[in-house]
């Protein structure tokens, strides 16, 4: 082996455990939930590929739940988590240049953006709260087991390729209600 090849080896397996620290986890969920928004967005994805692709987001986000509950991340579980997280990154890919296109301007796909960027932004306040300490490990994992439940609203609610204001409106009480817990997680009494 040379030199060369060996601190490639070497470099590439450090980055894949310092990628799946807890906060990474959850900033890597807000790097594939942009994927699936700037898909809609430039029509890439249609709204019911945008719906299977929140359901996977939705299982991963359970698995962190699941991983992040003791309060820790075990090297088993930063691998389960990397390789659901690498599938779901190959299916964003998949859908976005498989010819099936969406029109990003109907009313179905503009109330899935609006939904999917609100995923972006929760996700996002979830991982600067872990990566400030304002909140830690166990409130994560109950923080991303609400996320799974908004996604799987997305995906309920995109499944037949429509999103109608009725179930925009489901979405939006979730999300809300998801946005009130992160609050007050990141503002309570415990920190990392």
């Amino acid at each position: 082996m040379t030199r060369t090849h060996l601190l490639a080896c070497l470099l590439l397996g450090s980055s894949a455990a310092f990628a799946q620290t807890p906060a990474n986890t959850v900033q890597r969920d807000v790097n594939q939930q942009q994927r699936i928004e700037q898909g809609l967005q430039s029509g890439a994805l249609s709204t019911q590929e945008a719906a299977r692709l929140e359901r996977q987001e939705s299982r991963v986000d359970q698995m962190q739940t699941r991983a992040l509950k003791d309060g820790t991340l075990t090297s088993t579980e930063q691998a389960r988590l990397g390789r659901a997280q690498n599938k779901v990154s190959r299916d964003i890919h998949g859908a976005k240049h498989n010819g099936i296109t969406g029109n990003p301007q109907s009313a179905s796909s503009q109330r899935m953006q609006a939904d999917v960027q609100r995923n972006v932004n929760q996700e996002q306040r979830i991982a600067n709260g872990m990566s400030s300490g304002a909140l830690t490990n166990h409130e994560a994992a109950r923080l991303e087991r609400g996320q799974s439940k908004v996604a799987q609203a997305q995906a309920r609610a995109g499944r037949d390729g429509h999103v109608g204001a009725h179930e925009q409106a489901h979405v939006q009480r979730a999300e809300n209600h998801q946005s009130r817990r992160i609050f007050r997680q990141k503002h309570d009494a415990q920190h990392n």
